[in-house]
């Protein structure tokens, strides 16, 4: 004989329960509770408290930033020496002048084979050195810092994705560090000297706005003294 069991969605997971259950077997909750009846009277509230403590969350953000890419112009400039070099070793023929200069004796088979030579290796240069500013470039856009009044959250790598974070109330001192090129393009780097076993030492590498970093952390850190009742000796 076929009996045709009626069914329900649990309040707390949505699965799909017989109704006569009173127990979850997925979650485990018990239906008949007053937690359960509470949420079948009000199903909008338990939803509407996660977007609250979201949106509390989001508002709890104080700085948001991202190295910047002004801060690889020292990089960019040496890497535009040597792809000048990869062209200059791609284009001249060398081994003639060498030949000329120091009177080598070299055959016209021999130089053409060190010039093949001199192609690979001028080639191979250029190919490393785009590589690893692309690298660079990536490796650094993927870095961000979040500020909040508690903490300090960073996160970096691209494979290997790690999350860290720094409680606010650890902060012993800070400094701003601004070279003639950040002021220029509107960048800095903000350091912070920490109590923290694992990060004693942290920067913000070239973020923008970095006076403004600066003030917000210095205020939250003092504040996250008070809250917790820490006094930083000398």
């Amino acid at each position: 004989m076929f009996t045709d069991f009626q069914t329900k969605q649990c309040l707390f997971c949505a699965e799909t329960i017989q109704a006569r259950a009173i127990k979850c077997r997925f979650c485990g909750e018990f239906l008949n509770s007053d937690k359960a009846r509470a949420l079948e009277a009000d199903p909008e509230s338990d939803s509407q408290s996660f977007e609250d403590e979201e949106t509390t969350d989001t508002d709890n953000v104080l700085f948001v930033a991202r190295p910047s890419l002004w801060g690889m112009a020292p990089a960019m400039v040496k890497g535009l020496f040597f792809i000048v070099l990869a062209g200059l070793l791609v284009r001249l023929p060398l081994e003639n002048f060498v030949n000329d200069l120091l009177g080598l004796g070299l055959t016209e088979s021999q130089s053409l084979i060190v010039g093949g030579y001199r192609i690979i290796a001028g080639f191979g240069l250029g190919l490393i050195v785009v590589l690893a500013l692309m690298l660079k470039i990536v490796r650094l856009k993927m870095t961000r810092y979040e500020v909040s009044p508690d903490r300090i959250e960073w996160s970096r790598g691209i494979l290997d994705r790690r999350v860290d974070n720094l409680d606010m109330f650890r902060v012993i001192d800070l400094k701003m560090r601004r070279t003639v090129f950040d002021c220029i393009f509107g960048i800095g780097t903000v350091g912070l000297i920490t109590t923290d076993k694992t990060d004693p030492e942290f920067e913000f590498e070239k973020v923008h706005r970095p006076r403004e970093l600066y003030d917000i952390i210095k205020k939250a850190s003092l504040e996250a003294d008070r809250r917790t009742g820490v006094v930083h000796l000398e």
